[in-house]
């Protein structure tokens, strides 16, 4: 079994930044790339940005410049570094993991952590 559980999501001010943390732990054997991506409401989910075992990124164009994402592979944990946020990013933001259990290679998600971005 796979857990994924995210946190660092809270209330700033635009142009301020938050640092979302996420973890995934459990009987798994490889952690393959992990990802970030966010639920606005009345949209639909989308990618903000992802990183592979081996460290290839790649960002939304909305997150260009001003979103960081970084992983310790050795604590299975991912990070987004989130800079000049606007109300925009405003959010649920999702974590996930392709991870390599005994049983199989699959998807796992967090619960999200919300993120709220105040003009």
């Amino acid at each position: 079994q796979v857990q994924v559980v995210e946190s660092g999501g809270g209330l700033v001010q635009a142009g301020g930044s938050l640092r979302l943390s996420c973890a995934a732990s459990g009987s798994i054997f490889s952690v393959n790339a992990m990802g970030w991506y966010r639920l606005a409401p009345g949209k639909q989910r989308e990618l903000v940005a992802t990183i592979t075992s081996g460290g290839k990124t790649n960002y939304a164009d909305s997150a260009k410049g001003r979103f960081t994402i970084s992983r310790d592979n050795a604590k299975n944990t991912v990070y987004l570094q989130m800079n000049s946020l606007k109300p925009e990013d405003t959010a649920v933001y999702y974590c996930n993991a392709d991870c390599t259990t005994r049983y199989r290679r699959g998807d796992y998600w967090g619960q999200g952590t919300q993120v709220t971005v105040s003009s």
